[in-house]
C-alpha cells in the first residue's frame, strides 16, 4: 500500500533545475524512468544547457552563489513580522500529480515560498492584497486564488491545514480593508526605473523594478502589474558593480545577480538607479517616518508625488526629490532644503513638531488657495513646468491667500505680536509670508521682538517658525488675484458645554464596534466656534480641540452602534475622525444641533431642521457642468439627500431608491448618482469622510426592509424587482407554456432572489443566463414573502368583497379599496394586474387562463394557504375588470397588446433560420467602451451601414451631437489588441459575420478624424511614401507562425497598390513614378484587397508603440491567400497620416462626410427596406413607458408594420 501511495519522480540522472518563477517547477524528461519518493526538493543547478526544452521556464544560474553568508538576522532586521511559516506541498501549475515540498512563509503584506528554509529568495512572492480567496479542497489541501491564476499547497495533516486557511483568511481580510478603494496590488508605485534585463544564463528577460530600497524581479509585465513577482532583494546588503560590455553584477552575501542591459546608456542608467537604492536603504527614516506621521505629508506639497523625503525648513512644507532641485534654485533665502534622512542634525525635536501641526494640507490652504487647474503640477511635470510653478508659488507668491489686512504694515506686525502668543501656527505663516515683519517693535521694552514674546509665552512652535524666517525672502508681487474687502462678521455665538466619552482621533473610518472601554470621559466645551476638550472640568488646559470652520461632516450613529447607545462622529479637514458618545439621548441631541449650528452656513441652516443622519460639505459636478466642481452642502435623512448649492442659493432633494444608477469610480473617488433626466457627480476633497458619505449613500439607497414601501423604487413607484420581472417575461415568457405554474430550479431562484433584493438596480436579467420559469418563481415568492402582504392591512377587506353577489356594487367596493392603499401598493398592484391581464389574453399560446392564474396568484399575493378560494376570486375579479377597476384608457391597452403581438412575431421573424445566410441579425454593440451596462443589442439589417448603426445607438441613449463629434464605429479585436473605424458608408452585416470570438462593434469618438481631415485637405497628391517597419506574420496552415523580427522597409502608398522595397538606392527615382520602372518592389499588394488596423499587440515587442496592423485578403476563389503583417511608425502623426491615406485612398477620397449632423437626420428617415425604420428591439433595461416609447411606429399606426413581418 505504501508504494501505491508514493508519487513517482523521475531518477536523480540528470540534476534538477530550479527557477526563478512557480511556472518552472517541471522534473526534467518524461522519458526518464520513474521511482517512488516521498518527496524531492529542489536546488540551484549547475548545468544551464540540459533544460533547453522545458516552456515557460525562468532558471536562475547556479554560478551565481556566493559561498559566504551572513546572519538572517541582518537582512530581517527591518523586514515585516512573520505570521506564520512552515513546509507545505505545492501542486505546480501544469497540474501534474507530483507535488514538490516548499517552505512557505506568510507576513502582513506577502505569501512567499523557498525551496528550503534556509533560503533568502523566494521562488514567488505573492502580495495579500491580490489573493481573492482562500477554499479548503479535501485531502490536507487548500487553493490560494488571485486574480489571475490559483495556488494549490498540501499540508501535512487537516489540523495543519484549517491553520494555514485561518491565518491566511484573517490576513487576506486585513489586506482588504487597508486596500478597500485602491486597486493598485503592487508595492512598486512610485518606482525610480523598471524594464527588461537579461539575466547571464537564462533563455528570457525578466522584468526588474527598482522601488525605494528594494529590487523585484517579475517574469513579465503583468506579473508586474498584479504585484506578483519572484523574488526581491534587499538593497541595504547589496553592492552594484560594472562589468564588460553592457553587464553588470548586484551582489549581496547570499548570491551574484548577473543582469546585461541592451544598451550601453540603458545599462548605465540601471547602475546609478540601483546605486540610488543602496544608498535609499543605508539611509535615516527615523525623521521621515514622523514627519510623515501627519497624512498630508506624505503627499509632495507641490505635485502630489507619494513619500516626498525634502522640505523647506522655513516655509514648513514637505515635497518630492524632482521638486526638491528646483527650491534650491530659489535660494536659501526663500526656500532652505533639507532632506529628511540625510540631514539628521538638522531636525529638531520643535521643527518636527512645526512640521506635524503645520502639514502640507494646511501650508497649501495659504500658499495654493488661487492656484487655477490650467497650472497645476503632476507627477508627470516636467522639470521647467515645476521650476515656472514653484518660482510663481513661493518667490512671487502668486496662488498665496492674501490676508485681510494685507496691505496695511502696521496692523500686519500687530496682528503677529499679538498671534504669537497663542498656538495658531499657521495664522502666523500667513501673517509672516503677507508682509509682517519677524523683527517689528512689539513696544513692550522687555519683550522688543515677536520671538521674545513667544518663547515668554512658552510657544515653542511659534519660536522655531519665527527663528527660521529671520531671513527670509518674503514674496512681494503685486495682486493679481481680488482681494476681499469686506469686513470680516463673526457668526453668532454658540455655547455648549458638557461631559462626553471619547476615542482617540483616527485617520481611517471605523469598522468595528468600539467598546466602552476605549472610551474616555472628557469635559467638552463649543465656545466661538471652538471645540476643546479637557481632563476634567477642573482643569484650565484643554488636551485637545478642533476649530469649527476644520468640520467637513457630522455624522450620527444609529443607537447602539458603539458601546455608549448615542454616538456622532466628526470629520475634519485633516483627514481626522473624532468619536464622541454618551448614554443621554436628550445631551446628545443638545451637542449635534450645537456643533451643527456652528459649522453649517445661514443659508444652508434650514437642513438642521431635518432629521438627518450624516451633513457637511462635499464638491460637486452635474452633467450640464463637467468641467468645473461646485461647493454644496448635503444632508443625508433616511433614503432623501438634499443638497443647498452654495452658488445658486437653490435647493435640491433626489429620492435615492429612485436611482436608476449608483457607483463609484475608486481611480478619482466620485459617487456618481443618475436619476431621470439628470446626473450628478459628487467629489471626494478628502478621502475619510468621502468614504463615509459614500458608504451611507449607497447603504440607503438599497432595500431598506421588507415592505413594498422599502424597496428600490422606480420612476413610477413600482419596486424594481417588479419591474425588472414583468419586463423580463413580457419579452421572453409571454409565449411559455404554463407560465407561472411551472417550477424553476430552486437554488437559482434563491440566489436571483437574493441578489436582486440586495440591489436589484444593478442585476440585468437577459435571455440565456436567466431562464423564464426562474424569474417568474422569483416574482411569485417576493410578493409572498413582502412583509404586509401587497393588500396590507386591510386583506381581510379585500377578501370579504368577493361575498358581494351584485357584480357592479363588487367593483365598486374594489375601487374604494384600492384608492386606500398606500401610493407605492397601488402603483405596484396596478402593474401587476396589468401584466398578468397580458398573460391571459394570449393563453391560447401560454395555456394560462384567467382561471389558473387566479389559482396561482390568490394564495401569493394574499400569503394565505390556498384551501380557499376567496383570494383566487379576488384576483379572478381584478383582472377580469382591470379595465374598469383601475380607470384603463382602453385605446393605450390595445397598443399595448398591439406592441405585444408585435414582439412576439418579431422574435420568430428575427431567429436566424438554419441554412440562411443573409437578412437581418441581432448584434450586441457596446458604447464608449466594453462593459455589461453598455451593451446595446441591435437588430442589423443587410443594408445598414455603420453611420446608421452609429446614429441608433446614440439615439438609444439620447446623446446629443454637436458639429466637431466625429462619432463612429470601430471593429475592435481585443486579441489582435487592435481596432478599425468602419467607414461611415461601410455594411455592417458583413462585418458582423466576419467577428470572431475575440471581436466586437464600438461605438466611441473617433478623436484623430479631425486631424487625419486637415492633413487630406493639405495634401496635394493622393500618394505618400516613406520609411517604416516592417514585420511580416503568414498564417500558415492556421499555425500562425511568425517569420522574424521588425525591419526597415521603404513603402510607396499609390491609388492601385503598396509597395516595398527592401533596399533604397535612388530616393528620387522612387519619388517620381516615371522612374519607378526601373526599380522593381520586393513586394506589391493590390489596395482594395487591404484591410488596415491601428494597433499592434504588445507580444511582438514592437519598436514603437505607434502601428498598423494589414490584413492582405487575395480576391481569387480557387486560391484563397491570407497574409498579416505589421508596419510601425517613428511617430503618432506619422501613423495617422499613413491611416487617413489607406482610407481616402479606399473610399474614393470620402473619408467623413460633408453634412454630418444632416446625415444623421437622413438616416433617422430612410425608408423601412433600407433601414430598421423607427422600430428598435425593445430594451430590457427601462421602465414601462421606456418599453412603449421605443416602438414609435405605433404612435400613428400600430398595425401597419405588421405588413411587412
Amino acid at each position: 500500500m505504501a508504494n501505491k501511495m508514493s508519487l513517482l519522480v523521475p531518477k536523480t540522472t540528470k540534476p534538477r533545475y530550479s527557477s526563478l518563477c512557480s511556472d518552472d517547477e517541471l522534473l526534467d524528461d518524461e522519458t526518464h524512468c520513474y521511482q517512488s519518493v516521498s518527496v524531492q526538493r529542489g536546488s540551484w543547478c549547475d548545468d544551464f544547457g540540459s533544460i533547453s526544452g522545458s516552456q515557460n521556464s525562468i532558471y536562475l544560474p547556479y554560478t551565481g552563489h556566493v559561498s559566504a553568508s551572513l546572519p538572517r538576522e541582518e537582512l530581517d532586521s527591518t523586514s515585516v513580522p512573520v505570521i506564520k511559516m512552515g513546509w507545505l506541498d505545492k501542486n505546480p501549475p501544469q497540474g501534474s500529480l507530483i507535488y514538490q515540498r516548499r517552505w512557505v512563509k506568510l507576513d502582513a503584506e506577502y505569501l512567499r515560498y523557498f525551496d528550503t528554509e534556509k533560503d533568502v529568495y523566494s521562488k514567488r512572492i505573492i502580495p495579500t492584497v491580490s489573493i481573492t480567496g482562500v477554499v479548503n479542497v479535501g485531502d490536507q489541501k487548500f487553493e490560494v486564488v488571485t486574480h489571475n491564476r490559483t495556488f494549490l499547497f498540501r499540508a501535512e495533516s487537516d489540523l495543519d491545514r484549517n491553520e494555514w486557511v485561518a491565518v491566511l483568511k484573517s490576513c487576506v481580510g486585513v489586506s482588504r480593508a487597508r486596500t478597500s478603494l485602491d486597486l493598485t496590488f503592487n508595492p512598486c508605485v512610485n518606482y525610480e526605473m523598471k524594464g527588461y534585463l537579461e539575466m547571464r544564463g537564462l533563455r528570457s528577460k525578466l522584468y526588474t523594478v527598482v522601488c525605494a530600497d528594494k529590487v523585484y524581479l517579475y517574469k513579465n509585465t503583468e506579473d508586474y502589474r498584479l504585484g506578483i513577482g519572484i523574488t526581491s532583494i534587499d538593497m541595504n546588503v547589496g553592492n552594484v558593480k560594472e562589468m564588460d560590455r553592457r553587464g553588470f553584477d548586484l551582489t549581496t552575501p547570499y548570491r551574484i545577480f548577473s543582469f546585461v542591459a541592451d544598451t550601453d546608456q540603458l545599462k548605465d542608467q540601471w547602475v546609478e538607479a540601483m546605486r540610488d537604492s543602496i544608498k535609499e536603504a543605508l539611509s535615516n527614516y527615523e525623521v521621515a517616518e514622523r514627519i510623515w506621521a501627519e497624512p498630508s505629508n506624505q503627499m509632495c506639497a507641490d505635485c502630489s508625488a507619494a513619500k516626498p523625503e525634502w522640505a523647506a525648513i522655513n516655509l514648513a512644507v514637505v515635497f518630492c526629490k524632482r521638486c526638491a532641485g528646483e527650491h534650491r534654485g530659489l535660494g536659501p533665502s526663500v526656500s532652505k532644503v533639507r532632506s529628511l534622512k540625510m540631514d539628521k542634525k538638522v531636525w529638531t525635536e520643535d521643527l518636527i513638531q512645526l512640521f506635524l501641526a503645520v502639514g502640507n494640507e494646511r501650508a497649501n490652504q495659504f500658499w495654493a488657495a488661487n492656484v487655477p487647474p490650467s497650472e497645476e503640477l503632476t507627477l508627470n511635470s516636467s522639470s521647467d513646468e515645476r521650476r515656472r510653478f514653484i518660482t510663481a508659488k513661493y518667490r512671487e507668491g502668486k496662488y498665496r491667500r492674501y490676508h485681510t489686512l494685507f496691505g496695511n504694515q502696521r496692523e500686519l506686525n500687530n496682528a503677529l505680536c499679538i498671534n504669537v502668543q497663542s498656538s495658531d501656527v499657521c495664522e502666523t505663516l500667513a501673517l509672516v509670508f503677507c508682509g509682517a515683519d519677524v523683527s517689528c517693535d512689539t513696544g513692550d521694552p522687555e519683550l522688543t521682538s515677536p520671538i521674545a514674546l513667544a518663547q515668554h509665552h512658552s510657544q515653542t512652535l511659534q519660536v522655531e517658525f519665527l527663528t527660521q524666517n529671520r531671513h527670509t525672502e518674503i514674496p512681494r508681487s503685486e495682486v493679481k488675484v481680488p482681494i476681499d474687502t469686506v469686513h470680516y462678521m463673526a457668526p453668532p455665538s454658540i455655547t455648549h458645554n458638557g461631559f462626553l466619552f471619547k476615542t482617540g482621533s483616527m485617520a481611517r473610518p471605523i469598522t468595528e464596534k468600539k467598546g466602552k472601554e476605549e472610551f474616555s470621559r472628557r469635559w467638552c466645551v463649543l465656545n466661538d466656534g471652538n471645540f476643546s476638550y479637557y481632563e476634567s472640568d477642573k482643569n484650565a488646559t484643554p488636551n485637545g480641540g478642533l476649530k469649527m470652520k476644520e468640520i467637513v461632516c457630522l455624522a450620527v450613529n444609529p443607537p447602539e452602534t458603539h458601546g455608549y447607545d448615542h454616538t456622532f462622529e466628526l470629520y475634519s479637514d485633516s483627514e481626522r475622525l473624532y468619536l464622541f458618545g454618551t448614554d443621554n439621548p436628550d445631551a446628545m441631541r443638545e451637542w449635534v444641533k450645537s456643533i451643527a449650528k456652528s459649522f453649517i452656513p445661514s443659508g444652508a441652516e434650514h437642513l438642521l431642521l431635518k432629521d438627518f443622519e450624516r451633513i457637511g460639505r462635499l464638491r460637486y459636478k452635474d452633467r450640464l457642468n463637467r468641467e468645473m466642481s461646485r461647493l454644496g452642502w448635503f444632508c443625508l435623512v433616511g433614503s432623501g439627500l438634499h443638497i443647498r448649492l452654495e452658488e445658486d442659493n437653490s435647493d435640491e432633494t433626489i429620492d435615492l431608491q429612485k436611482l436608476q444608477e449608483l457607483s463609484i469610480q475608486p481611480e478619482n473617488e466620485v459617487l456618481v448618482l443618475v436619476e431621470r433626466g439628470r446626473t450628478l457627480y459628487i467629489e471626494g476633497e478628502r478621502k475619510l469622510d468621502f468614504q463615509g458619505w459614500a458608504a451611507a449613500i449607497q447603504r440607503n439607497a438599497g432595500s431598506s426592509g421588507d415592505t413594498l414601501s422599502q424597496q428600490q423604487l422606480m420612476d413610477s413607484d413600482i419596486p424594481v424587482i417588479v419591474d425588472r420581472c414583468i419586463q423580463f417575461i413580457t419579452q421572453y415568457g409571454l409565449t411559455s407554456e404554463g407560465i407561472y405554474r411551472k417550477s424553476g430550479v430552486n437554488s437559482k431562484i434563491a440566489a436571483l432572489l437574493e441578489e436582486l433584493r440586495r440591489d436589484a438596480r444593478c442585476v440585468w436579467l437577459k435571455e440565456g443566463e436567466h431562464q423564464v420559469d426562474d424569474v417568474s418563481n422569483v416574482l411569485k415568492r417576493f410578493f409572498r414573502d413582502i412583509a404586509e402582504g401587497l393588500f396590507g392591512a386591510e386583506a381581510h377587506a379585500w377578501l370579504s368583497a368577493t361575498g358581494v353577489s351584485d357584480e357592479s356594487s363588487r367593483i365598486c367596493q374594489y375601487r374604494l379599496l384600492f384608492s386606500d392603499l398606500p401610493r407605492v401598493n397601488q402603483a405596484t398592484l396596478r402593474a401587476l394586474v396589468n401584466h398578468l391581464y397580458c398573460v391571459q389574453r394570449f393563453a391560447d399560446l401560454n395555456q394560462m387562463n384567467l382561471h389558473n392564474l387566479a389559482i396561482v396568484f390568490g394564495p401569493t399575493l394574499f400569503q394565505t394557504d390556498g384551501k380557499d378560494y376567496s383570494a383566487g376570486r379576488v384576483i379572478e375579479d381584478l383582472i377580469q375588470h382591470y379595465v374598469t377597476i383601475f380607470h384603463v384608457n382602453e385605446q393605450q391597452l390595445k397598443k399595448q397588446l398591439d406592441e405585444i403581438t408585435y414582439i412576439i412575431k418579431l422574435r420568430d421573424n428575427l431567429t436566424p433560420k438554419a441554412g440562411t445566410g443573409s437578412g437581418d441579425f441581432i448584434c450586441t454593440v457596446y458604447l464608449e467602451e466594453k462593459k455589461e451596462t453598455a451593451e446595446q443589442h441591435v437588430k442589423i439589417p443587410a443594408a445598414m451601414t455603420s453611420a446608421e448603426l452609429t446614429f441608433e445607438i446614440l439615439d438609444r441613449r439620447k446623446l446629443s451631437v454637436r458639429e466637431k463629434d466625429y462619432w463612429c464605429c470601430f471593429e475592435v479585436n481585443e486579441k489582435e489588441e487592435t481596432e478599425r473605424p468602419l467607414h461611415y458608408q461601410e455594411r455592417v452585416l458583413p462585418i458582423f459575420h466576419s467577428l470572431g470570438t475575440d471581436s466586437h462593434l464600438l461605438v466611441k469618438k473617433h478623436f484623430s478624424m479631425e486631424a487625419m481631415l486637415v492633413y487630406l485637405a493639405s495634401k496635394v497628391e493622393v500618394s505618400k511614401h516613406g520609411m517604416m517597419k516592417f514585420r511580416e506574420e503568414r498564417s500558415l496552415l492556421g499555425l500562425g507562425l511568425s517569420s522574424g523580427s521588425f525591419n526597415d522597409r521603404y513603402f510607396i502608398l499609390t491609388s492601385t497598390s503598396l509597395r516595398l522595397y527592401k533596399e533604397v538606392r535612388n530616393l528620387q527615382k522612387l519619388q517620381r513614378p516615371e522612374l519607378q520602372c526601373s526599380n522593381r518592389p520586393e513586394r506589391e499588394w493590390p489596395v482594395k484587397c487591404l484591410k488596415v488596423y491601428l494597433g499592434i499587440k504588445k507580444k511582438l515587442r514592437p519598436p514603437t508603440c505607434w502601428g498598423l496592423t494589414v490584413v492582405y485578403e487575395s480576391e481569387k476563389q480557387e486560391k484563397q491567400e491570407r497574409q498579416q503583417w505589421y508596419l510601425c511608425c517613428d511617430t503618432q502623426t506619422d501613423m495617422r497620416e499613413w491611416f487617413a491615406t489607406f482610407m481616402s485612398i479606399q473610399n474614393g477620397g470620402r473619408v467623413w462626410p460633408a453634412e454630418w449632423l444632416k446625415s444623421r437626420s437622413t438616416s433617422r428617415s430612410a425608408p423601412l427596406d433600407a433601414r430598421f425604420g423607427n422600430v428598435s428591439l425593445i430594451p430590457l433595461r427601462g421602465s414601462e413607458n421606456e418599453m412603449r416609447n421605443s416602438v414609435a411606429a405605433f404612435t400613428a399606426d400600430p398595425l401597419a408594420l405588421f405588413r411587412n413581418v
